[in-house]
C-alpha cells in the first residue's frame, strides 16, 4: 500500500484536534474513515504511531516524528496548489529566523507601490536555504551562506549583532557587552540556520559550552530559562520580543551579512527589481 496525502491529513488532524471524533468533524469525514486512514498509514510505514485508550491518545516517538514530517509535506502541497491558483501572481520570500527586522514593514509598503499586481508572501522556513531547496519560496533572505552551489545570492546589507539573555542575567544592566562577556555562560546555537558560529570568537576565547537548539522559538525558550545566552542579528532583536528576554548590543562582534538568494536553475521573473528594492532598505 502506498502512502497517500489523505493518510497524512488524518494524522495531522488527530494531532491537532486531540481526538478522532474532533478530527473527523474538522476533516469532514466519518470517525471510522479517520481510523482506517491512520491504520493504513501505520501499515504502510510499519510502525506504531499512537496508542489509544478510551479517554486519550498518546503519540509514540515515531508518531511525533511522522507528524512533523507530515506537516512539512502538506505545507509543500498547499504551496504548490496555491501557486497554481495564483497563476504566478505571488512572490514567496522565505526566511529562517527573521525577515527584514525593522525594515520589514517598510519593505511591504514599498512592495505594494513597486509591484501593485503581485502579492508578497513572507514565510518562515527553518531550513538552510529558507525554502528554496524545498520549493516553498521563490526568493530567500539568508544570514549565512548555505553549503550548496544550487543558489545565487547577493549581499544587500549588514546588521549589528546582539546578545539575547534572560532579563535577570548579570549582564542585563549593561547597555552593550563584549563577546568575551557573552561567552562566560553557555551559548545557545542553531547550527543549521542560525547566524552565529563558534568562529565568531577569537581562538582561545570561544565559549566553554554550547546548547543546541532547533529554531528561533526553541532558542528563545532556552535563553529565557537563564541556562544560556545567544548571539544573533539585529533583525531577531527587533522581530522577536519575548517577556523575560532582553537584547544587548555586542560592540566587538563582526556584523551579520544579509543576502537575498534564488535558485540558479529557476530564478523568479523580475527578481532583479526585488533585489534592488531590498538593497535600498539597507542603503
Amino acid at each position: 500500500m502506498d502512502l497517500e496525502l489523505r493518510h497524512l491529513r488524518c494524522l495531522v488532524g488527530v494531532a491537532e484536534a486531540g481526538t478522532f471524533t474532533d478530527a473527523a468533524i474538522e476533516l469532514g469525514m466519518s470517525q471510522a474513515a479517520v481510523s482506517r486512514n491512520i491504520a493504513a498509514l501505520e501499515h504502510t510505514l510499519g510502525v506504531r504511531l499512537m496508542r489509544r485508550t478510551t479517554r486519550s491518545i498518546e503519540f509514540t516517538a515515531a508518531g511525533d516524528r511522522t507528524v512533523r514530517h507530515a506537516r512539512r509535506v502538506l505545507s509543500i502541497v498547499e504551496a504548490i496548489q496555491q501557486e497554481a491558483a495564483d497563476g504566478g501572481g505571488t512572490v514567496r520570500i522565505g526566511y529562517a529566523w527573521s525577515a527584514l527586522g525593522r525594515h520589514t514593514t517598510e519593505f511591504q509598503r514599498r512592495w505594494a507601490d513597486a509591484f501593485p499586481n503581485t502579492e508578497l508572501r513572507l514565510t518562515r522556513t527553518n531550513a538552510p536555504t529558507a525554502g528554496l531547496a524545498e520549493g516553498t519560496s521563490d526568493l530567500a533572505i539568508l544570514r549565512r551562506v548555505p553549503d550548496t552551489a544550487a543558489i545565487s545570492l547577493v549581499l544587500i546589507g549588514l546588521e549589528k549583532r546582539f546578545c539575547a539573555m534572560a532579563a535577570d542575567d548579570a549582564l542585563a544592566g549593561k547597555r552593550s557587552i563584549t563577546l568575551a562577556e557573552a561567552a562566560s555562560k553557555p551559548i545557545a546555537l542553531d547550527r543549521r540556520t542560525g547566524s552565529t558560529r563558534l568562529d565568531l570568537w577569537p581562538e582561545g576565547q570561544q565559549p566553554a559550552r554550547t546548547i543546541a537548539t532547533d529554531d528561533v522559538d526553541d532558542w528563545l525558550t532556552v535563553i529565557g530559562s537563564g541556562k544560556a545566552r545567544g548571539i544573533t542579528a539585529e533583525s531577531t532583536a527587533h522581530q522577536y520580543r519575548r517577556k523575560g528576554v532582553v537584547y544587548r548590543h555586542v560592540r566587538d562582534a563582526a556584523p551579520v551579512p544579509v543576502y537575498v538568494a534564488w535558485s540558479k536553475t529557476d530564478p523568479p521573473v523580475g527578481f532583479q527589481g526585488v533585489v534592488e528594492l531590498l538593497a535600498a532598505l539597507y542603503s
